[in-house]
Formats: structure tokens, sequence, C-alpha cells
């Protein structure tokens, strides 16, 4: 036996090492001499035996080019999360640095090794890959968090920033690098007027991605946020549109550009942004009615939006408009139409992936922002230009955002102050857009592009850096105020429909069709014509005010009960567990049999306390049990006179124990007490959560009483 065995072994080994060889070798015959039409040994044996014939099976082979891309595309996220993951690990680093930077860092780090490894860079960030598959992912998530109302309430104030402020921020860096060129501040460089306009509109480029990533750190109040935040989102298209006017231009030639051509350029501007900002509306409204038909296949619903938001994008870019404007309308038009429509947990799930994929992605752009830098061949140094570049973003955004914000104080009802405006103006933080649009640019028409790359990795470099490290200790010394963390209560929210209402009618009474006015007849057109063709009939039926709020005060009311119970059971086990240690102090107990009866006696006495309190209506008490009228008439007579010893309770200020009595129990004959045999027909019951309803349960309260008496 020990012999066979040892014969096997060998055989094995020696047919293992055969195979193995023979079939290096028949790969390594067919790389240095392939066939023409025929990718790798595989195909060429199944394509019709054409290939090098091969001696035996092999067993084990090594296919690295067969699974390359996607191999190193899972590897990269791999390597993008665990960054993410160690960056967190230390919060009191996180609360100095913004993540970003230190994203960034690793990623310098990253890019170190992959260079010291390969004496080249072989990874980086091409225009491509963050184009289509990086940037638009965050832009949807951006675009369908957006808090509507905040934001179309501000629309006009983030419209003029997006748009007039890009153009001024352009023409004015370009036009001051330019002027600088020509006092021979830069020395010899290959770049004219139009170049410097373009290099201007990529670098007024505001990253979403960043001012998110800084900003939400710092928890700025609601309404600077959304100014920032959708300036920077209104921001990138603009740039776009902008890049690829300018692009043209150059295309064109100087000599070639005339006032035709001008007035071209600004057509097509308006043409391309306000385009694609369609097409993004018209991909929110099919996505709203394809939600409104998924009752069947709520499974893949949440498909629907990931797929047709990125439609959208495509769609735009195909046709030349802004797919940054489209993507944005659509995930901001069509939140509220799927959020009703769609199943529970289909929200939910949108939600959670819709964060995986945007916090993904910003992780690989920000890591690979700082791998793109460890290349030597794209630096270029000329400290004329990259210092005045510096110094002109900051300037020429600091008058922009103080000429802009001036002309719209005196429109605005509530002024955007001095400090808002010091944190507007310093929070333009440039990020990966920049970056992806000048690798864009072509080498043949641009001699000086690496020199614009290296400005912007730079300019990319310090605005995340400097500006992300100093934003919260700017934000705590100038004072600003902060967003709220609690969320509004409902009282709070009715106080505030009801101020819009009579804002809405004190503008009808006087005249003036105003922003409330606006919005009001927004409202009424959208609750008429298109809650009905893009939602469900249920959906429509759930939006029932009165309805959603009487069932949050009935959660609460719920809450309410629940906690108090749990309260006076806590106080009871407290005393008996003092009762306990005074008379038997060294009994040990299971503590986890303890809590499991006493969380068992809880949810038992806050079950019986809601079953007796809470309201259940007589059709509902009928068709559970099999009772009479009279028991129904004595259980809601018992039920009153329950609630009534408990109003006496608290306003006497006693809270008695109630003992819960099974069928087999006696009930035991009340005691009658002097001063108790008689009382007031009118009671002072304890106040009640809303107002309201306080009030209609004093009463029926009295007049139970009253009829009592008589």
């Amino acid at each position: 036996v020990a012999k066979n065995r040892r014969g096997l072994r060998t055989t094995f080994f020696t047919c293992t090492v055969r195979l193995v060889v023979e079939g290096t070798e028949v790969g390594a015959t067919q790389e240095s001499h392939p066939e023409p039409g025929v990718v790798g040994s595989n195909h060429s044996q199944a394509g019709g035996g054409h290939g090098s014939s091969i001696s035996g099976i092999q067993i084990v082979t090594f296919k690295w080019h067969h699974v390359e891309a996607p191999y190193l595309i899972a590897l990269w996220i791999l390597v993008a999360g665990v960054s993410k993951m160690v960056v967190e690990l230390n919060h009191s680093l996180t609360s100095v640095i913004p993540e970003s930077a230190l994203l960034i860092i690793i990623g310098w780090i990253l890019g170190g090794i992959i260079y010291g490894a390969d004496k080249m860079q072989t990874f980086t960030l091409t225009p491509t890959v963050f184009f289509f598959y990086l940037l638009p992912q965050v832009i949807l998530d951006a675009g369908y968090f957006m808090p509507n109302k905040l934001f179309f309430s501000n629309m006009g104030a983030i419209l003029v920033y997006a748009v007039i402020g890009t153009c001024w921020n352009a023409a004015t860096v370009g036009l001051g690098l330019w002027g600088c060129w020509l006092g021979g501040a830069m020395g010899d460089i290959d770049i004219g007027l139009l170049q410097f306009l373009l290099f201007g509109s990529l670098i007024a480029a505001v990253d979403p991605v960043a001012v998110i990533a800084v900003f939400e750190e710092v928890h700025v109040n609601e309404v600077l946020f959304i100014m920032v935040f959708g300036e920077s989102l209104l921001n990138d298209g603009v740039t776009v549109v902008l890049f690829n006017v300018f692009d043209a231009f150059v295309s064109l030639g100087g000599a070639e550009i005339d006032a035709v051509e001008i007035i071209k350029g600004i057509i097509s501007f308006f043409v391309v942004a306000f385009g694609g900002s369609l097409v993004g509306i018209i991909f929110a409204l099919l996505i709203s009615l394809l939600t409104r038909c998924t009752k069947n296949i709520q499974i893949i619903e949440p498909g629907f939006i990931f797929i047709l938001g990125y439609l959208s994008y495509l769609t735009a870019e195909m046709l030349s408009l802004s797919a940054i404007l489209s993507i944005v309308f659509c995930g901001i038009c069509c939140q509220k139409y799927i959020n009703a429509n769609m199943d529970e947990r289909s929200v939910t799930t949108v939600r959670y992936v819709m964060k995986v994929l945007a916090n993904g992605s910003e992780t690989i752009i920000f890591v690979f922002l700082g791998i793109s830098a460890i290349d030597p061949a794209v630096w270029v140094w000329n400290t004329g230009f990259i210092l005045l570049t510096l110094l002109f973003i900051f300037v020429f955004r600091f008058i922009g955002v103080f000429l802009l914000t001036w002309i719209l104080n005196k429109y605005r009802l509530v002024p955007l102050e001095f400090i808002d405006q010091v944190v507007m103006s310093y929070g333009g933080l440039r990020g990966a857009v920049a970056y992806g649009l000048v690798a864009m640019l072509d080498e043949n028409k641009f001699k000086e592009k690496n020199l614009m790359v290296s400005t912007t990795l730079i300019v990319v470099y310090f605005t995340v850096m400097l500006q992300g490290i100093t934003m919260k200790p700017l934000v705590t010394w100038l004072k600003v105020k902060r967003a709220a963390v609690t969320e509004l209560t409902l009282a709070e929210k009715i106080q505030n429909r009801t101020f819009d209402h009579m804002l809405v009618a004190i503008e009808d009474i006087s005249g003036q069709i105003g922003h409330n006015y606006m919005r009001d007849k927004w409202h009424n057109f959208e609750e008429r014509w298109l809650c009905w063709f893009l939602m469900k009939p249920s959906a429509r039926k759930s939006r029932d005010y009165i309805f959603n709020i009487f069932h949050q005060l009935n959660l609460k009311d719920a809450m309410s009960y629940v906690k108090e119970v749990r309260a006076t059971h806590q106080v009871r086990e407290s005393h008996d567990n003092l009762i306990l240690q005074d008379i038997v102090p060294s009994v040990c107990l299971d503590m986890h049999e303890q809590d499991l009866t006493m969380r068992e006696s809880e949810d038992f006495n806050a079950h019986h306390l809601l079953q007796q309190h809470l309201y259940r209506g007589r059709k509902q008490v009928l068709e559970h049990s099999k009772i009479s009228g009279n028991e129904v008439q004595e259980i809601f007579q018992r039920t009153m006179r329950s609630r009534l010893e408990s109003f006496k309770s608290a306003k006497m200020g006693v809270a008695p124990a109630k003992k819960i009595q099974t069928k087999h129990q006696k009930k035991d004959k009340p005691q009658k007490v002097r001063g108790e045999g008689t009382f007031s027909p009118f009671l002072h019951v304890r106040p009640h959560s809303h107002p309201l309803i306080g009030n209609v349960m004093c009463m029926l309260c009295n007049v139970y009483v009253m009829l009592c008496h008589f």
C-alpha cells in the first residue's frame, strides 16, 4: 500500500509538472506567433482548430490578460474603500483636516509606490473615466437629495452666482493673465488671448464634490449652504458650456471670429444650458411615470432611478447639451414623485445605494487626483503664471461675490450678511472638474498644455487643503450661524405653513405678484395636474394632511404612554431592589434572565395600557371579538372610569400602581374612602400633547361625569 501511494504521488507530480511546462511552452509559442484575427489560445482552439496543438490537458493556467481590466477596476475600488476606512480611523485628525485632503495625501503615497515600481505613472484619472463613470453618480446624488423648497426659494440668487458669477470669474481671470503676459510677467510662453480665456473658464469651476466634503463637516446654516452648494452644482454645467464655446473659438482661430460668431457663441451658451435642463426634466417625468406602474415589480423599481438618471446624462452629452445640468434637474424633479410612488423598502434601497455610489466615486476621484500628480511628464513650472493664477482666482471671486450680493440684497427680503459673503467667497474650492477639463485639451492646439495641467493641480491642492483646513476655524472665528441639529416639531411645521399662507394672502390682497404668490400657483397646478398624472392613486390618498397630522399625534400619544409606564416600572424596580438589598444582601441573580423578565413585564404593561387608552372603532372591536352591544357599553364605561381615575391621580400628583387582573381572579370590592364619594362634575384634567385634542378629551370626560351624576 505504501509503495502504491508513493507511486501515485510520483506519477501525479510528474504529470502536473509536464502539463504546466507544456502549457507554458504552448502559450509562449502562441504569443510569439499569433494567428491573424485570433486572440488567445482558447479562442483559437474553439474557433476551428487552426492553432498549435497541445499534447495534454492543462490543469491550471494563468490568464492575466483575460481578466486584467475588471480585476484592476475591482482592485482600485477596494483600495479606495480601504483608504477611506484608514482616513476615518482617527476622528481627531479628520476634525482638523478635511477628508478630501487626506485622500489626496493617500493618493500621493500610492502614486509614489506605483512610480517607484514601474518608473512611470501607469494609472491616472482620464477625462473619459471621470466624466462618464464617476461624476454622474455624484451629481445625481446631489440633485436627488437637494432640499427642493430651500433650493427653489433661493433659485434667483443661485442662478445669478452660477451664471453671471462664473462668466465674471472666467473673463477676469483670463483677461488678467493675458494682461500680465503682455507685461512680460510670465516670460516666453506660447499662449494667446483665446487660450487664456479658455483656461480662465475651466479654472473657474467650483467643484461640488469638494464643497460638499468640506461644508458638511462645518455645518453652516441652511441658506449659506444652499447658496454655495447650489452655485457649485450649477456652476459646473455653466463652466463646461463656456469651455466648449472657447474651445470652438480656439479651433476656429482668432482671425475668423467676427460679430456673427460671437452672437452664435452667446446663443449656443443659453441653448446648451437650458436644453440640458429640459432633457433632465423630461427624464424625471419618465422616471415618475415608470414608478407609477411598478406595483407588481417592486423588486426592480429602484433600478429605473439609476438607469434613467444615467441615460439623461448620456442623452444630453449625445445632443451636445449640458449633461451636468441634465442629471441635476433630473434628480431634483423626480425625487418627490418617486418617493411617493415606490414602496418604502425601495425608497430606502435607492437612498442607500445612491449614497454608496456617490461616496465611492468621491473617494476614487480624490485618490486619483493625488496619484495623477506623481508624474514628472506633466510638470512644467512657471512661477509667474502659477502665482498670478492663485492670486486672481481669490481676488476676482471676492470682488464678484460682494458685487453680486450688493445687487441682490436690494431685492432680497432677508439680505445676506457680510460674514456670509466672506464664507461664500472663501468657499470657492476647485476640484476634479477643472482637472478633467484641462486634461481634455488637445496638445496640437495648446502648446502649453502641461503648464495648464500643472497649474490646475496646484490650484486644486491649494484650495482643497489650505481653504479646507482653515474653513472650520474661519467659521468659528466669524461666528457664522450654524445649522440646527434637531428636526422641526409638528407645531413648528404647522406654524411655518400658516405663515406661508398668510404671506400669499397678503400678496393677493395687495395686488402684488411675488415669490409666495408664484409658489402658491405652482403648488395648485402641481396638486391638480402633476400629482394626478405622475402619482399612484394610493399615493395621492396618503397625502391627506389632516390624516397625516392625526396619525402623527396618535403615535406621539402612544410613545408618551409607553414612556410613562416604563418610568413607573423602573421606579418600582429600583425601590424593590433597595428592599431586597437591605433584607438579603448576599443574593446572586442571573442578570440576563432578570433583564428578560423585566422587558417582558414592561412590554406587557405597555401593551395593556395602549390597548386600554388608545381609541379603537366599534366596528373593529366587533370584528375581532364576538361580544354583544351591552358588553361594548360596559367596556366603554369601564375604560372611561379608568381614564377618570388616571386623571384624578395625575391631578393629585399620585401615580397608583395598576393591577392587571385575569379572568380567573376575583375582583376586589372597591372600598369607599371619605372624601371620594363625590367630586366636582367639572374636572381639571392633565394637559394633552396637543391643545385641541386635550380640550376635546376634557369636554368628553366632563359630559360623561355629568351623565353619571344624573
